[in-house]
């Protein structure tokens, strides 16, 4: 079972990093940016990092250089020895592990959250993607990310697929603490538009606007909330030797937008021959991720999900700063899980 996520003091060092995928661009040139002025991104009670998260494939806007760098982060391969032969995304999560775990150690070493920006080609508009409503902190974060942006859908998904034993995150933000992706779109890979550009911008600034009410004391009241659970993916129909033998169906395909319910017996493939395939599942889902471009290699045509509404507890103010005082005489301030054992 996940713990629940619930700091119990300020939050001191937060990343933004964008290029983890690195023809994902909105989030590589707002990094860039923000290499060069971070003034933007900083608040009076803790410091914001901008960080690059795939400089090589960025370079080059590509996705990635040798593997997915957002599946590169398990404990397996960042404590695994270093060897000469190693692809170049694998020494480079170690890199970043360094930089903003360690992961594995689960010292206090880690930064406090990674806010992970990316694009997708699919007709997704505003998506945070979680890792589960366990994450008490990342939820109430994507309400008030709701709440600040009426005018423009924005949806969670909780990308832990619903099992009894979820398999280890193996994405960026998971060095962290604590951490959330922000997944916009749609936006083809290695183009970079205006109205993507300027509302992740937007959300990172309220994003970080949150973080400083918190620290400042804010206390959050209970809500419900609309969210999709990952409920696994759907490849494309293949032939024997594990070519396409067919793409989305041109009805599934002009949805207004991801997250459309998907009826049991509806097309959702046309093969080469003119033969539609249908969804044989026995309850409604709602795809999402429909004909991403990256995901082709991945043998996945979209992902299922159901909808729910759950009910989230209060994000409580934090405790008063217990004064202790320093071998020095000095007193300062010391949040109660901050104290020593």
């Amino acid at each position: 079972m996940c713990s629940v996520l619930m700091p119990r003091a300020p939050l001191r060092r937060v990343a933004v990093t964008g290029g983890t995928h690195g023809n994902e661009l909105s989030g590589v040139y707002l990094v860039r940016h923000w290499l060069q002025d971070p003034s933007e991104l900083q608040r009076p009670s803790f410091s914001t990092t901008p960080v690059l998260a795939n400089p090589a494939a960025a370079a080059a806007c590509r996705r990635y250089v040798d593997c997915d760098l957002n599946r590169a982060f398990t404990c397996t391969l960042l404590l695994s020895r270093a060897t000469p032969d190693d692809p170049y995304e694998v020494t480079r999560a170690r890199e970043l592990d360094q930089l903003l775990g360690p992961k594995a150690s689960g010292s206090d070493q880690a930064f406090d959250f990674v806010l992970d920006l990316h694009n997708t080609t699919a007709n997704m508009g505003t998506c945070l993607i979680v890792n589960g409503s366990h994450n008490i902190f990342a939820m109430h974060l994507s309400h008030h990310l709701k709440l600040q942006f009426p005018e423009v859908p924005c949806r969670v998904f909780l990308h832990q697929p619903l099992q009894s034993a979820a398999p280890e995150s193996n994405t960026l933000d998971s060095v962290a603490k604590n951490g959330m992706t922000v997944e916009l779109g749609p936006q083809p890979q290695g183009v970079l538009r205006a109205d993507v550009f300027s509302r992740m911008r937007a959300l990172v600034a309220s994003a970080l606007d949150f973080m400083e009410l918190f620290n400042q004391g804010t206390a959050f009241p209970a809500f419900e909330m609309e969210v999709y659970r990952n409920l696994g993916s759907e490849d494309f129909p293949r032939t024997e030797d594990g070519d396409l033998a067919g793409i989305v169906h041109p009805q599934l395909q002009a949805s207004v937008a991801d997250y459309e319910p998907l009826q049991p017996g509806a097309p959702i493939f046309q093969k080469f021959s003119g033969e539609d395939v249908r969804y044989e599942g026995h309850a409604t889902v709602y795809p999402i991720f429909i004909n991403e471009a990256a995901y082709y290699e991945k043998h996945v045509a979209f992902l299922r999900t159901e909808k729910l509404v759950i009910s989230v507890p209060p994000l409580p103010a934090l405790p008063p700063p217990l004064r202790v005082s320093n071998p020095s005489g000095t007193t300062g301030p010391v949040f109660p899980s901050e104290q020593g054992s």
